[in-house]
């Protein structure tokens, strides 16, 4: 057994491996509001950040601005803890709703 992941860890961890390279706190907080379809606050994101770091699960880099004028960013990126974790409860879901759909569809 791995690291244990909460639901909106999970949604960060997901976001982060489906943005990649432009990971930054505001397109994960987007991606996640999307995928999830819910208000999520960006306090929330890098609070979430922070303690995905502290337990090695993600890192962070300073982006240079791409054009005169734009900021430097801050990227997150998943450590092989992080795709660990990640990997394990994907498994979890995926064996969890196995021949649910039907069920799920029919509700």
């Amino acid at each position: 057994m791995g690291t244990y992941l909460g639901e909106f860890e999970q949604l960060v961890l997901l976001a982060i491996l489906r943005l990649g390279a432009d990971a930054s706190g505001s397109a994960i907080r987007e991606a996640v509001e999307q995928g999830s379809q819910r208000t999520v606050w960006i306090g929330a994101i890098y609070t979430t950040l922070q303690r995905m770091t502290d337990k090695a699960l993600v890192t962070s880099s300073v982006a240079e601005p791409q054009s005169p004028g734009e900021r430097k960013r801050k990227i997150f990126a998943l450590q092989p803890e992080g795709q660990a974790a990640i990997r394990e409860a994907y498994g979890t879901w995926a064996r969890m709703t196995r021949g649910l759909k039907p069920k799920l569809e029919s509700m």
